[in-house]
């Protein structure tokens, strides 16, 4: 098992995984020597071939094998081709090169790669052991592409094997996960801890789910309870219409739009071994090799013909399917194109779409939200000091603090709440780690500086001042707006409460140093607040 840490490092693409062009092709025709000195061979040992298994250009191909032949270690021969009618240029390893091509293996064979086995646990494994943990007939070869391309191997990834269908699929829940069947969704939304308040937030999704709007974006900051809210309304919902399809689709880091493209087509029942279950061949959309690139186009042409079967040429369908895909903010700045056109998708089809994300999404704009009516945005914010009032009466505990010193000082958190009910104390410590690791800690330096200087101010700061203050030029940073962490009201900025009250515990010079600061910029600028 690794940490996160190292899940991230292989995540971000630090090259930790890089086969070179020249092991790639060795590799390759070692594990096509079975073909050697044949006839007739398949189309995987000609140059368009040998790119495609290789992920790389067919011009790259032609030069590395140039520089191999030269070195004596493949011929060059024209043969026959499987399914095709005219002959092509072809290679295969000589008794020197399949020396070579062994000696390269033991060390490929000895490369660590990141996978996440059946359990969702995250290994560290040589790549020769990688198939047998994935339960795939994977090679050597792609499991190296596969790490290198995407850094995390998944169990049950849709391209490791044949989807195998279950005999029951009919309710929520009831597809059977085997080989090669891709695993990173979910039928149910996860467990939640008991959900207090947000009545009016539910009403809000009701009413989005009544109208013909396709996409609801529900946004706030880390912990605030959107996955609560949309799991206690999902579970309202199946538990009234027990029929409700559901796609949960929790996006991590480490994540690809492949993952969600081929996980929404196994969700629909669409799978590779029965052709009579993709009539429409919207599987052709999905590429099987490492390194391809999802065809946006025909996934969303062949997707909207499936799901609208005006052919009748499905035994049967899903009538309506909700598709909840959280932490959307993981992958968003990659995924611009292919949330879009989900978004088509959506609007054409019986698919309803919620995006949970701690920040703003920017693959649609103002015109989608206000005119056209494609989004309903939900912006979701501390509990109300109605909500904390009534929760705090259910408290079996000494403390005595107000109502309103508890929402001023978490800006009604639910996580700040919980540990109240458990602790007893407003600021619990793991409250205070919580805001740090979360929301402080991986801000910039200057951003954070920022915030604390709004945060000794007892009143909102207009943004010339705080700019001032703060050393900032241009506008207030898009990044920390699109967080909820600042707020931009008709006085000038504030700052989010519970970040407010975390800010001020910085006792001392600090915070002295930053109210001078404030000062000397409300003087420069001749202005008061």
């Amino acid at each position: 098992m690794i940490d996160n840490d190292s899940e991230c490092l292989m995540a971000s693409g630090d090259g930790r995984v890089n086969i070179s062009v020249t092991d790639r092709i060795l590799l390759h025709l070692w594990e096509q020597d079975h073909q050697a000195d044949h006839y007739l061979v398949s189309y995987q040992l000609t140059r368009p071939g040998i790119a495609e298994v290789c992920a790389l250009h067919p011009p790259n191909v032609s030069r590395t094998m140039r520089e191999i032949m030269n070195n004596g270690w493949v011929t060059e021969h024209t043969r026959v081709i499987r399914d095709e009618e005219r002959r092509q240029k072809t290679w295969q390893l000589t008794e020197f090169g399949r020396k070579e091509a062994i000696s390269r293996i033991s060390s490929l064979r000895s490369i660590k790669v990141i996978l996440r086995d059946r359990n969702n646990t995250l290994l560290e494994v040589r790549a020769d052991e990688a198939a047998s943990y994935l339960q795939a007939k994977l090679t050597l070869l792609q499991i190296l592409m596969h790490a290198q391309h995407e850094g995390v191997l998944n169990f049950g990834d849709i391209r490791f094997g044949t989807i195998v269908k279950s005999t029951n699929i009919k309710k929520p829940g009831s597809i059977t996960m085997l080989t090669g069947a891709h695993s990173t969704y979910h039928n149910k939304p996860p467990d939640i801890r008991t959900i207090h308040g947000r009545k009016l937030e539910k009403l809000n999704i009701n009413k989005w789910y009544k109208s013909d709007v396709p996409l609801l974006i529900l946004s706030g900051i880390a912990g605030c309870g959107k996955t609560t809210l949309t799991s206690s309304w999902v579970n309202d919902l199946l538990n009234n219409n027990p029929s409700s399809e559901l796609m949960y689709y929790p996006c991590q880091p480490w994540d690809t739009t492949l993952g969600i493209a081929a996980s929404l087509l196994h969700r629909l029942g669409i799978h590779s071994q029965q052709e009579s279950e993709d009539p429409y061949n919207v599987l052709d959309a999905i590429p099987f090799k490492p390194g391809g690139e999802l065809n946006l186009d025909l996934y969303r042409r062949r997707l909207v013909a499936h799901l609208s079967d005006k052919e009748k040429l499905l035994t049967s369908n899903i009538s309506e399917i909700i598709i909840i895909l959280d932490d959307v903010h993981n992958i968003e700045s990659s995924s611009h194109n292919f949330f879009g056109m989900l978004l088509q998708v959506a609007e054409e089809t019986q698919i309803r779409l919620i995006m949970i994300s701690r920040t703003n999404l920017t693959f649609y704009d103002r015109r989608d939200v206000h005119t056209r009516d494609r989004v309903e945005e939900l912006s979701l914010s501390g509990l109300s000091f109605e909500e904390i009032s009534d929760w705090l009466k259910s408290f079996n505990t000494t403390n005595k603090t107000p109502a309103e010193e508890i929402y001023q000082v978490t800006g009604g958190h639910p996580l700040a709440l919980e540990l109240l009910e458990l602790y007893g104390k407003t600021m619990h410590e793991d409250w205070l780690r919580f805001l740090d690791e979360e929301i402080l800690n991986v801000m910039p330096d200057d951003h954070r500086e920022l915030l604390a200087i709004l945060a000794v101010s007892e009143r909102p700061v207009p943004w010339p001042i705080l700019a001032s203050a703060a050393n900032i030029n241009g506008k207030p940073p898009k990044e920390i707006l699109e967080r909820g962490l600042m707020l931009e009201l008709g006085e000038g900025m504030w700052i989010h409460e519970a970040l407010r009250a975390r800010l001020l515990r910085e006792t001392g010079t600090p915070n002295e140093i930053r109210e001078k600061k404030l000062r000397d910029a409300i003087n420069s600028n001749h202005m008061s607040i």
